[in-house]
């Protein structure tokens, strides 16, 4: 065990204090980009800075690296990894499938982390032994599904529009082969993966803060996550999340054909 379930939850609860009011009472929505949309609100900062003053009260050595307030003390052995609100964008439009994230990295490898949902109540953590699922319905244990074929596969993606010439070519290929692909869950895929309700999540242009907490949860759930050519997920870009080893090779074997 790498940190309490207890703090993961904590650190799910001063971030529901900043997002929850603000959540389908937006007052105001910045963009950060010159050209294009990228949207920021009060309550990804809020929240960004309660979960940063949690941290630094309980753990002072660590250091931490945010989506909105970037890094402190990197050079530290053990940094959190925070996107205070995931999928903004479906913030903004009132639909819960964001979420708040939190993973910590010991040496560069994500060994804990916690995606929360309050809208929905619930919690996707891994303490670094286990990966559990907390809301309605109860506790249980993470586990992924069994699917070792593609075409027995559900696969979700934020947009097949993340994807462009070669790279949305071997998107398609793998998209062919599956069952059924839906769009547009952001954090709320992978932590669906993790509970046994879908069988791949490809993504591209992420960034650590996207992908850091939820890897722990994938893993220690039984399933696979990698780059697309085999390399750690904590480089983010382009990702691959799996239900099982078997399938993660298929699909792989389609993206880099």
């Amino acid at each position: 065990m790498f940190v309490e379930l207890s703090f993961l939850k904590r650190i799910a609860g001063v971030a529901a204090e900043q997002t929850l009011p603000r959540f389908r009472n937006i007052s105001l929505v910045d963009n950060k980009y010159q050209t294009g949309f990228d949207p920021v609100t009060e309550a990804d900062r809020e929240a960004e800075r309660a979960i940063r003053t949690l941290i630094n009260a309980s753990f002072p050595e660590h250091g931490i690296l945010g989506e909105e307030f970037g890094g402190e003390n990197l050079d530290q052995s053990h940094v959190w990894v925070i996107d205070p609100i995931d999928g903004t964008r479906a913030f903004i439009s009132g639909i819960p499938v964001w979420g708040t994230l939190a993973g910590l990295t010991i040496d560069g490898d994500a060994v804990a982390g916690v995606m929360a949902q309050p809208f929905t109540g619930e919690l996707f953590m891994c303490d670094g032994d286990d990966s559990w699922y907390e809301g309605p319905g109860g506790t249980r244990r993470l586990q992924t599904r069994k699917t070792i074929t593609l075409p027995e596969a559900t696969l979700f993606t934020t947009t097949p529009m993340l994807f462009k010439d070669e790279v949305r070519a071997a998107y398609d290929r793998v998209e062919e082969k599956i069952r059924l692909a839906r769009y547009g869950t952001d954090c709320y895929a992978y932590a669906m993966l993790a509970a046994g309700f879908v069988d791949l999540v490809i993504e591209s242009g992420l960034h650590p803060y996207d992908i850091v907490a939820l890897i722990p949860i994938i893993e220690k759930a039984g399933g696979v996550i990698t780059t697309w050519d085999g390399g750690p997920a904590e480089q983010a870009g382009k990702i691959l999340a799996a239900a099982t080893p078997e399938l993660h090779a298929q699909a792989m074997d389609l993206l880099n054909r």
